[in-house]
């Protein structure tokens, strides 16, 4: 059995993480309106009486995003077998800093959101350079 880079490795803990960055907002969802009326949206009201819960959704979607940017860097990256201890750096410090993004986000931190952001962003740009260099 091949061992999985830590590449690979990065972006499915990274893909999972943010497969369940909705479960705290939808919890207290959940708290404020009932589970019926938490689950029974139908013009889409996704306003909450908290706005760490409001914000903490725009940054779900932030991450989702960022991953449709990331996962296929990274699959790109494995499969032309461009990988390195730079590039396997780039998706660990792109994991933690997507982690630190959302907690930013949610605690209403803009500038250290802003900042993450663009630490994550310099991580894609890492494994594009290795792509394309």
């Amino acid at each position: 059995m091949r061992a999985l880079p830590a590449e690979a490795f990065y972006l499915a803990v990274t893909a999972a993480m943010t497969s369940m960055f909705w479960v705290p907002y939808i919890v207290n969802r959940i708290i404020e309106r009932g589970v019926f009326n938490a689950l029974w949206d139908p013009y889409g009201d996704t306003s909450t009486a908290v706005a760490w819960a409001d914000r903490m959704m725009r940054a779900h979607r932030n991450a989702v995003e960022n991953l449709c940017v990331f996962a296929p860097l990274v699959l790109l990256a494995i499969l032309f077998e461009k990988l390195s201890p730079t590039t396997a750096m780039a998706t660990q410090i792109y994991f933690l800093a997507r982690l630190a993004h959302f907690v930013a986000f949610a605690a209403g931190l803009p500038i250290v959101r802003v900042l993450l952001f663009l630490v994550g962003f310099g991580c894609q740009a890492v494994l594009a350079s290795a792509l394309l260099g």
